[in-house]
């Protein structure tokens, strides 16, 4: 990484601008504490949302796509979803144009915020979604269409397809899942357990229903395991089976402090009431787009809401990546001081991060700790403390 890299940004649209704004001043000082003026960044603003179409005319204008191509890297806050024809999502658009397979989200529980379950400090977990495919490929034909019925009519003369239950007014969509996809994700949360000393990988999916598509995902996933130093379920359960269940438990702790990482597998209704009943367990999870979305934003709820989960969209094979605020834009309170920027925040934690500048993400991190913790919250959060007030206290904890 440069000394004074180029990194793109997106201000967002509705609370976008105001939360950024706080977020940049944030992220200038801590590299300044950090480096004492060796290292900068230049932050260049680029086009997307509903503010660049009123601004030039275009929702997702290709300069901003050749931008972040050339610089690798971007930030930005929250973007509003075109209504009508057009991107179904500018957020999946970018992740699709830029490949932008690994959607990253760690998940974990800070000191002063009021959560809806009893242990929310159980929960510290780093979310590997597959980001490319699945239903999110936007491959779907509305009900009574020509489309539809001429699929409709293949999958019933030429594939003998007999459980639609209601083919004359059914819309169609198609998942794909691939292994190419789905070997790339689990490589980058394999690659990820490794570089953190994690101690376990589960990959959820919804195999025991869909066999093909999730199921197909849970086998690559586990073929591209056997690449690494693992201990997985299959061998947990043949001790088991054999030995018992001592025997089973006694195999898995000495594979995991000899540096093995526990690789397993849950059904994805399971793993959604596991989060709530035993969050400990679990610590690194690897799983398909729809499932991903739901695990993501359900485990937020559980440490107190998105307002506070960061997340990042990466292709760590060629190293382009997004770094974005989770939540939406808020419109309703744009302007109004009351907007949290936690998310985009902690974003830009898991930016200097990625960028090997840890010196800054620790000293964010800390700050953000350390201003929940003293009870200054913004309004979402339980608290009175508006925009500028809570971003200058985190500030003042910058040291």
């Amino acid at each position: 990484m440069q000394n004074q890299p180029t990194i793109c940004y997106i201000e967002g649209d509705g609370i976008g601008a105001e939360i950024f704004r706080h977020a940049q001043e944030i992220f200038d000082k801590a590299v300044n504490l950090s480096f004492g003026g060796e290292k900068s960044i230049h932050w260049k603003k680029v086009h997307a949302g509903e503010k660049a179409l009123s601004e030039v005319g275009e929702y997702l204008p290709q300069e901003t796509l050749d931008a972040i191509k050339e610089h690798g890297l971007a930030i930005k806050g929250p973007l509003g979803t075109p209504v009508g024809g057009g991107f179904r999502s500018i957020n999946v658009a970018l992740r699709q144009q830029l490949d932008l397979y690994a959607c990253v989200r760690p998940v974990s529980y800070f000191e002063g915020i009021d959560s809806p379950v009893k242990r929310p400090e159980d929960v510290d977990m780093t979310i590997f979604r597959e980001n490319t495919e699945d239903v999110y490929s936007g491959i779907e034909f509305e009900s009574q269409s020509e489309e539809a019925k001429q699929l409709i009519g293949y999958l019933e003369s030429s594939l003998n397809v007999t459980k639609i239950r209601f083919p004359k007014t059914s819309a169609i969509g198609i998942k794909p899942v691939s292994a190419e996809g789905t070997k790339r994700l689990a490589k980058a949360a394999l690659d990820y357990a490794v570089a953190q000393n994690k101690k376990r990988l589960t990959f959820v999916h919804k195999g025991n229903i869909m066999k093909f598509t999730e199921g197909g995902f849970r086998h690559w996933a586990y073929e591209t395991a056997n690449d690494y130093p693992v201990f997985t379920q299959l061998e947990y359960l043949q001790i088991k089976q054999e030995a018992g269940i001592e025997a089973a438990n006694k195999a898995k702790e000495e594979a995991q402090s000899q540096g093995k990482i526990y690789v397993d597998d849950v059904i994805a209704d399971n793993f959604l009431q596991q989060i709530l009943l035993n969050p400990s367990h679990y610590d690194l999870v690897a799983t398909l787009n729809l499932n991903g979305d739901y695990i993501s934003d359900a485990l937020a709820a559980t440490v107190g809401g998105i307002g506070i989960s960061p997340g990042a969209n990466i292709n760590y094979e060629t190293g382009h990546a997004i770094f974005e605020a989770t939540h939406g834009t808020a419109p309703d309170i744009a302007g109004l001081g009351l907007a949290n920027p936690s998310s985009l925040i902690l974003s830009g934690v898991m930016m200097f991060e990625y960028m090997g500048w840890g010196e800054v993400a620790s000293k964010i991190k800390e700050a953000l700790g350390k201003t929940l913790k003293s009870g200054c919250l913004t309004k979402d959060l339980g608290g009175t403390a508006t925009t500028s007030e809570f971003s200058e206290r985190i500030a003042s904890y910058l040291n």
